[in-house]
């Protein structure tokens, strides 16, 4: 069990969450929601006790298990040993052990040597490296890169070495956020059926929306300056919350239509001889009064992509005999592909083997090694790389805010048209003027979409668009994409909106690219039959 009391937060006049008081309990599984912003990550780092909340407190279990970012603190440990650490009191015992045994024996050495082999015994220490074994190749590591140190891993599978280190040692408390980042669907798969298992308190904050459904028993939704628990998964959830607050909404009409009533029955008889009806109706005004709904933090994008007038022909874009390498790392090798119009593709797969290179080939901002790309006739590119920087460079942009930046992307636009794209992308207000090389990695990349949404294009290239963005914004970017007249391909680890878009899969797998024509659902059911 976790439990917070009275726990608040603010940042100088901006409340986050006030008087928070709730409790987390063994066996359920809950996903901590709310927009960018709204604290999410900022609760996480109270519980764990990074962060200090402004008032309150918090208790937890001796043994909570956390996802770590700092991966430089661990690069000169043994990948296997990196897992070990997140049971600490078994990581001590075996640190202290292993000095005792090389200095001179003496009786209180011999003693304390007994007292640690007990901790080790009772922390399955004995088991620990074939454990965490287990843990590493779950996630996706080579059994090659368990006695590794860190630094001699690729970065992504450090992050995921941390993952198993927050997993290891049977934790009473999980606390993760977005753990989901650096896995590909296989592992994200596996980590789902884990957490489903598993018997303690779960707390994840995730945009993975059908991560979320797959593991959660309860959301914590912030909103409301509060947190507020619903029963089931996020989609439990946004109905439960949407039903709520229309009811609200409806009540507190409900209640101005007869206080109008009132009005004008007191208005009309009020100097006259009804004088205690007149009385009567004043106290049910004052009674009726309906309190002022606070207002939720929830806000979605609209993201609408609109194509060009210019026609494209049948073939988007021909691929002939691809090949990239670099050195003597060869990522693609004889790849042949035809886009054609109006079709959706969602590239996919492990991250490293080549699917960022792929579409930055597509968009003609690599050069290919083997092989050429074509464009067909009358068709107008938009791109959206993974590395923001490509775009929007925040180290050249200085002091422009972001209607300027905006306003550059396109000749001749009219104000008026930038501060709409500014305001469906949530840039209203003062925001429209906020610095860019201020911006959040989520403000960036809606920043970059607003301006996709005004560009001539009638194919789309996007890699990893939903990273940074909230659930509310990716569930807009499928909504965009699904009602999307042109053509896209797009490369993500989001089931939800894979599986929403996509009409096509391009699947980089340990044996090749191949080329699946179908949704992804399909795919993965042809995947399952062939394992």
């Amino acid at each position: 069990m976790l439990t917070l009391s009275e726990v608040s937060k603010s940042f100088g006049s901006r409340t986050l969450f006030e008087g928070v008081t709730v409790t987390f309990n063994a066996g359920c599984r809950y996903g901590l929601t709310g927009p960018n912003g709204a604290g999410k990550s900022t609760l996480l780092r109270i519980i764990m006790g990074y962060e200090e909340p402004t008032t309150g407190s918090v208790v937890h279990p001796d043994r909570v298990g956390i996802l770590r970012q700092n991966i430089e603190a661990f690069r000169d440990f043994r990948v296997v040993d990196v897992v070990i650490m997140g049971n600490k009191r078994l990581w001590d015992a075996l640190q202290e052990r292993d000095k005792l045994y090389d200095v001179e024996m003496t009786d209180d050495v011999g003693m304390r040597l007994g007292e640690l082999e007990g901790i080790v015994a009772e922390e399955d220490g004995y088991s620990a490296e074939s454990n965490a074994e287990v843990l590493l190749g779950g996630i996706g590591l080579s059994q090659d890169m368990f006695e590794k140190k860190m630094r001699e891993v690729p970065t992504d599978m450090q992050f995921r070495v941390l993952l198993c280190q927050a997993l290891f040692g049977e934790p009473q408390a999980l606390l993760l956020d977005e753990p989901t980042n650096h896995l590909d669907m296989d592992s994200i798969g596996w980590l789902e059926s884990f957490l489903r298992s598993y018997k303690g308190v779960l707390i994840v904050v995730s945009h993975d929306r059908h991560f979320l459904n797959a593991v959660t028993t309860h959301i914590a939704d912030i909103d409301y300056e509060t947190v507020i628990i619903y029963p089931g998964n996020y989609d439990d959830m946004v109905m439960a919350k949407t039903a709520v607050r229309s009811r609200a909404e409806d009540e507190a009409k409900s209640k101005e239509k007869k206080i109008a009533k009132l009005r004008e029955f007191v208005a009309r008889f009020g100097a006259g001889t009804r004088a205690s009806q007149v009385q009567s109706r004043i106290r049910e005004i004052d009674r009726l009064q309906p309190q002022q709904l606070k207002e939720s933090n929830i806000q979605r994008p609209y993201i609408r992509f609109i194509p060009c007038e210019k026609q494209p022909g049948k073939v988007i874009l021909k691929v002939e005999h691809l090949g990239k390498s670099y050195g003597d790392l060869e990522v693609i090798k004889d790849f042949s592909l035809e886009i054609h119009r109006g079709d959706k593709i969602a590239v996919i797969g492990n991250n490293g083997r080549g699917k960022t290179t792929l579409l930055s080939l597509l968009a003609g901002v690599a050069q290919t090694t083997a092989g050429k790309v074509e464009l067909g006739h009358q068709v107008f590119t938009s791109y959206f790389p993974q590395n923001h920087s490509e775009i929007i460079d925040k180290t050249k942009v200085g002091e422009q805010d972001c209607f300027e930046w905006l306003r550059s992307q396109k000749k001749g636009i009219y104000d008026q048209e930038v501060r709409s794209a500014l305001g469906k992308m949530l840039f209203s207000g003062d925001d429209a003027f906020k610095k860019v090389a201020t911006l959040s990695g989520g403000e960036t990349a809606r920043l970059i979409i607003a301006a996709m949404m005004l560009t001539e294009h009638n194919f789309l290239i996007l890699d990893e668009p939903n990273n940074h963005l909230d659930l509310e914004a990716v569930s807009a970017l499928a909504w965009g994409l699904n009602e999307y007249k042109g053509t896209a391909i797009f490369a993500s680890h989001d089931r939800d909106l894979v599986g929403t878009v996509a009409t096509k899969i391009i699947a980089f797998e340990a044996d090749g690219i191949h080329f699946f024509d179908g949704k992804l659902d399909e795919y993965l059911a042809r995947r399952q039959t062939q394992a």
